[in-house]
């Protein structure tokens, strides 16, 4: 869904202002027949108020930030601009907004700095809940493979808890292996956040492994890869001094870094293993 044009923008505040007090029939009365609301025409204010429902305005509090703020948000992160899904690289400061973004955002009343900061943090509430959706698929879809294929028990630990700091584990005989799981539906873009915990754990235990899972649009498994211990180390934050702490690494991790497949159970996966755990990725 595009951008709406200036005026449907401008009559979702409206609707937004007056409907806490009053019901939809009177509000769009007032719309209608008052002078004052007369620089936006009733079909405007319609499409306005069926965009205000679609996109759930209508069900959130009326409280925190202003309407005009939440209005510009919630249209920039549900437009389909393409840029909006690398807003966290493509724009780093407020005069490296969009054209889109600076019309909506003047057309609204709000200023370069007020748009930059609800840009970041709509893109951060989607870019949280995407990956949530996006990780256990990656995670239920792993299980399901290594269930099927690896000659051993397979447990997904970070069902029980996330304590552990990794979340499945595969044991076969006398080998083990403990499986981070990080998953991306982008094929040219590979970021993922580990916790300290999931560091400390990689640290102290030899079986520990970063899997990068790259599942299809429709969240179907489509490669899988390993990302090295050792340029995880290289790459994390570190602690300056011990009154300060990371609890979380954002880590951007180049096409040519992770190693197909996951070769470290190689020795217990059974003759029916896919490729993509050998390190072949499906088309």
């Amino acid at each position: 869904m595009p951008v709406p044009p200036d005026p449907v923008l401008r009559a979702a505040v409206r609707w937004l202002e007056r409907l806490p007090a009053s019901g939809v029939t009177r509000v769009r009365s007032l719309f209608t027949t008052h002078s004052e609301f007369s620089d936006i025409t009733p079909t405007q204010y319609d499409a306005a108020y069926t965009w205000i429902r679609e996109m759930g305005l209508l069900d959130e509090p009326h409280r925190g930030a202003p309407v005009h703020c939440r209005v510009f948000g919630v249209a920039m992160a549900h437009s389909g601009v393409p840029w909006f899904q690398d807003a966290d690289l493509l724009i780093r400061r407020p005069d490296e907004l969009p054209e889109d973004a600076l019309r909506a955002a003047e057309a609204l009343g709000l200023v370069q700095e007020e748009a930059y900061a609800q840009i970041s943090a709509m893109w951060g509430k989607v870019d949280t809940e995407k990956r949530s959706q996006i990780g256990s698929a990656g995670e239920l879809a792993l299980v399901e493979l290594l269930s099927e294929t690896a000659e051993g028990r397979v447990e997904h630990v970070a069902a029980w808890s996330d304590g552990y700091g990794y979340d499945i584990y595969v044991d076969a005989y006398q080998h083990s292996a403990h499986l981070e799981v990080k998953a991306t539906v982008r094929v040219e873009r590979l970021t993922v956040y580990i916790s300290r915990n999931e560091y400390e754990t990689m640290l102290r235990d030899p079986a520990w492994e970063l899997v990068a899972v790259r599942l299809t649009p429709d969240l179907q498994l489509a490669a899988v890869a390993v990302v090295p211990k050792e340029w995880i180390a290289r790459h994390v934050s570190s602690d300056r001094t011990s009154r300060g702490r990371w609890e979380s690494c954002r880590l951007d991790v180049p096409p040519e870094v992770p190693v197909p497949g996951i070769p470290s159970i190689a020795p217990i996966l059974g003759q029916s293993a896919p490729d993509l755990l050998r390190g072949v990725s499906v088309p």
